[in-house]
């Protein structure tokens, strides 16, 4: 066996998507993720089954919203994608609200114990630019953690300073390829670290 016969098997990236999502869920996905516009809860529907689906067929029986606290570590809420119907019979389940939006509980971060649950409460956001992946039975979906009221968790989630920097950096982009005669009418300008640039 050849290493690049099996190197990023596990990670369900665009090619992955393309296999196996109809031509207006994987635009909608792409749409999301170069011009930064909310996905449609269809393509969200449609894009969940089809990662379920190949998460199971490489052994995951649960998935979880996993991001980076500012502690060194990373965090992660695993749920099943076994349920039961209305007659007791076993069946999976996961949806598209499931995909993109996860509520764990913030009470046990840095600085949680201080506060009640509720106060503590969190919720994570898929972040579509950043691939789903299979490790140790489990499908990990990257997620930044927001607070309550929907602003970054500070010390909680590394990611969710970056993503406002790169929010502020993307709004800034476009407005200079526009000053020099972007056509296009670009709304967004996507920042990245400069590891992989996007097709």
């Amino acid at each position: 066996m050849k290493l690049t016969d099996v190197y990023g098997t596990m990670v369900f990236d665009e090619r992955a998507m393309a296999e196996r999502l109809s031509s207006t869920a994987l635009e909608a996905w792409r749409r999301c993720v170069k011009e930064g516009v909310t996905l449609e809860i269809d393509a969200a529907e449609e894009i969940a089954e089809a990662m379920k689906q190949w998460a199971i067929e490489r052994g995951a029986t649960h998935y979880t919203h996993w991001f980076q606290p500012m502690t060194g570590a990373t965090a992660e809420k695993h749920d099943s994608f076994l349920d039961t119907d209305k007659t007791g019979r076993f069946t999976t389940k996961f949806s598209g609200k499931e995909l993109v939006r996860g509520e764990p509980d913030a009470s046990s971060f840095p600085s949680g114990g201080l506060r009640s649950t509720f106060e503590a409460r969190g919720y994570t956001a898929w972040d579509p630019t950043s691939f789903a992946f299979v490790k140790d039975g489990s499908l990990y979906i990257p997620t930044i953690f927001c607070s309550y009221s929907g602003s970054g968790a500070r010390q909680e989630d590394a990611a969710s300073p970056l993503d406002g920097g790169g929010q502020q950096a993307g709004g800034q982009g476009a407005e200079a390829v526009r000053g020099h005669g972007d056509e296009a009418g670009h709304r967004a300008v996507r920042t990245g670290a400069g590891i992989l640039p996007y097709r």
